[in-house]
């Protein structure tokens, strides 16, 4: 379990996050909702250790946990997709799963058992992309954002944090990587799902987190709750 406690960041004059707390469980996705500017991005990059918090802690299994910079978050399994997929598009498929991790025997890198490896990894997630070789830049924008969630799972993380993974998809790119998400959670990893999509974040999720104007503004179990409970949440006429 990874939880969030009481993180506060401030900006100068604004305050992003005011003791905002968020409990992350195995086989689950919760879905982190919010109006522009209620602190989502803010409290990704405190959990992914691009920004450190003012005051409050990151807990991984009951024990205070030390996220100083990306790094930490990778050493503690936290992989995060951000909405720009940081994709190579000159590479191909393998190259980009691989990148920064590369398989290496003295100088050499291992082509064989890292495209073995590719395989193996997109065929579990049933992602089909037809040839593995071609460059990036020649997939479609599901295909896309699949090799990003791919490329996440390279170094075997607990917690997946996806940053609007379904903008700008078409819909049947959105169900596939809808569908990608699930196969997250069957997997038994944590799944944070980022969306302003309250339908994607409603067919995936197991609980939703409302943050509103840097707080915590109200937490649901998808199955148990409507649309408009959440919307009023997110607008603040639930107050």
């Amino acid at each position: 379990m990874i939880s969030v406690k009481n993180v506060s960041k401030r900006y100068g004059a604004v305050q992003a996050l005011q003791e905002v707390s968020l409990d992350l469980r195995p086989g689950e996705v919760v879905a982190l909702v919010g109006d522009n500017g209620a602190g989502k991005s803010t409290l990704v990059k405190a959990i992914a250790g691009v920004i450190s918090p003012d005051s409050g802690t990151i807990l991984v299994d009951g024990s205070e946990a030390r996220v100083a910079n990306p790094h930490d978050a990778q050493a503690l399994g936290i992989s995060t997709v951000y909405q720009d997929l940081a994709l190579c598009e000159n590479l191909d498929v393998v190259a980009n799963l691989f990148l920064g991790a590369e398989r290496r025997r003295w100088t050499l890198m291992r082509h064989i058992s890292m495209e073995r490896s590719a395989r193996e990894l997109l065929t579990s997630l049933d992602v089909r992309i037809r040839d593995i070789a071609v460059p990036v830049s020649m997939l479609s924008g599901g295909q896309r954002q699949s090799v990003a969630i791919a490329r996440a799972l390279v170094g075997e993380p607990r917690l997946v944090i996806l940053d609007e993974p379904t903008a700008a998809l078409g819909v049947e790119q959105t169900a596939q990587v809808l569908d990608l998400i699930r196969r997250l959670r069957d997997r038994g990893l944590m799944v944070l799902l980022i969306s302003h999509n309250l339908a994607d974040v409603r067919a995936v999720s197991d609980r939703i987190v409302v943050l509103r104007l840097g707080r915590n503004a109200g937490e649901f179990v998808t199955a148990e709750t409507s649309q408009e409970a959440v919307v009023a949440a997110i607008t603040g006429a639930a107050a």
